[in-house]
C-alpha cells in the first residue's frame, strides 16, 4: 500500500479525480494526505469530507521560498509519502526541495509541453495561433515544466475559442490522464532512463 501526499492551492480539481479513482479503480494506495499553502483552499474540505488528513503550510508565514520549502518538506514527510502529487500547487519549488523528491513527485501542465510553459499557457496557445493544445503530466525537475514527460493529451483549438472555453475543454483531459498517469506509478509502471521515461504496459 503506498502513500501519495497531494499539494494544492485552491480547488483541487485533479486531487478530486484522483481520489475517486483511487476508490473506483481500488489500486494499492492511499491519499495519506491533502496540504496546501493556502487555507481557504476549498479542496482542504473536499478532503477532510472523503476521510483525508489536511494540513496547511502557508508560504506568507515564512521569510524565504527556501524556509517555506524546509517547514513543507517536515510536513510531507511526515506522511512517508511514495509519491508526491501537485495539483495546482501555485509556488515554484527550490531545488533542494525538488531534488528531496526527485522521481517520486509528479505534476501537471496545462500545456503540450515543451511549448508555453509557465503561467497563462491557454492564452500563450491563442495567440500563436497554433491548431493543437493539451496537457501534459511530468516528473518534477530543478527546471520549471521540464522534467521527463509521462503522458499528454491534446484538444483542438477552435476558432472561436477563449481562454475559458480552451481551458475547460483541457481541464476535461487532466482529470483523465492525470489519475492514469499516478495509477501507473503507484503500479510501478514508469521508469526514467536517460530523462525520458518508459511505461511498462505489461502490467
Amino acid at each position: 500500500m503506498k502513500n501519495i501526499v497531494i499539494l494544492i492551492s485552491g480547488r483541487g480539481s485533479n486531487m478530486e479525480a484522483i481520489v475517486h479513482a483511487l476508490k473506483t479503480e481500488g489500486w494499492p494506495a492511499r491519499v495519506a494526505a491533502v496540504i496546501s499553502n493556502r487555507a481557504d483552499a476549498p479542496g482542504l474540505a473536499f478532503a477532510a469530507q472523503h476521510g483525508i488528513a489536511t494540513a496547511v503550510v502557508g508560504n506568507k508565514d515564512y521569510a524565504s521560498r527556501a524556509e517555506f520549502d524546509a517547514a513543507l518538506q517536515a510536513v510531507v514527510d511526515g506522511y512517508a509519502p511514495d509519491l508526491v502529487v501537485l495539483a495546482g500547487f501555485m509556488r515554484i519549488l527550490t531545488e533542494p526541495f525538488v531534488t528531496h523528491y526527485a522521481g517520486r513527485m509528479l505534476n501537471i501542465h496545462p500545456s503540450l509541453l515543451p511549448l508555453f510553459p509557465g503561467l497563462a499557457t491557454h492564452a500563450q496557445a491563442l495567440a500563436a495561433g497554433v491548431r493543437e493544445h493539451g496537457a501534459t503530466v511530468h516528473f518534477v525537475t530543478a527546471e520549471l515544466d521540464h522534467g521527463p514527460m509521462v503522458l499528454q493529451a491534446s484538444v483542438p483549438v477552435l476558432p472561436d475559442d477563449t481562454v475559458e472555453t480552451l481551458s475547460a475543454r483541457v481541464l476535461e483531459q487532466e482529470h483523465v490522464i492525470y489519475p492514469r498517469a499516478v495509477r501507473w506509478f503507484i503500479e510501478d509502471r514508469l521508469t526514467i532512463a536517460q530523462g525520458a521515461v518508459q511505461v511498462d504496459h505489461s502490467k
